[in-house]
């Protein structure tokens, strides 16, 4: 099947991913009421904080249509970028509010939601050059938080790196072409549930993004 023409986001009804595809039609057939597309990335196109994600949830994005809302990782990424000045209005997880991003977007490395919350590495191929020019569209852009070692990955890749040029961990910091890549313990529920990120860990992360940005 041939590809759409790439730009920053993919079409709605985004053909690429035979998987991810089919993943998708059967949610709108069981769900039609949500979104069941691609989830665009959301916030200012003159931001200099650019969060990267790894995918869509099911019942998230993939439902509201809005990168990390509806999900139980959506509750601490944007009570967090409201805390710093990232985020302005009230969060609502059917995205039913005045949420707005200021200096700051959203996206992921994979725009459809994948079975069982976990892309294949091939599905994060055939998306990353979205996320390549969603990267290059953003002519602001400084600092870049990804949200787990995998979206720190794909991230580099995007930039056309070695996905070992940056270091891996929560609180790592390295410099990636034009832009200082920040890393975090993704916002899950599984990582916030055991302790493994803390919502004081996770704040430490986007105060140094603060700092690298207005310092």
């Amino acid at each position: 099947m041939p590809r759409p023409e790439l730009s920053p986001e993919p079409p709605r009804d985004c053909p690429i991913c035979p998987r991810l595809v089919a993943y998708r039609a059967a949610n709108a057939q069981a769900h039609p009421e949500w979104f069941n597309g691609p989830a665009p990335s959301f916030g200012d196109e003159e931001a200099r904080l650019l969060v990267a994600g790894l995918a869509p949830g099911r019942q998230g994005a993939n439902r509201t249509g809005r990168p990390f809302t509806g999900d139980h990782a959506g509750w601490l990424l944007y009570a967090t970028l409201a805390k710093l000045g990232f985020a302005r209005g009230t969060y609502d997880p059917n995205g039913d509010d005045d949420l707005r991003l200021v200096d700051c977007m959203i996206t992921n490395a994979v725009r459809c939601a994948p079975p069982g919350n976990k892309p294949e590495t091939g599905e994060e191929a055939s998306c990353r050059p979205f996320l390549t020019n969603r990267i290059a569209a953003l002519p602001r852009l400084k600092v870049i938080v990804t949200l787990g070692d995998v979206s720190r990955r794909n991230v580099l890749r995007a930039l056309g790196l070695k996905a070992s040029a940056g270091v891996p961990g929560h609180g790592s910091e390295f410099q990636a072409g034009p832009y200082v890549v920040l890393n975090s313990y993704h916002c899950s529920r599984l990582n916030t549930n055991t302790g493994r990120l803390t919502p004081q860990m996770f704040e430490a992360v986007f105060e140094r993004a603060r700092t690298l940005l207005d310092g």
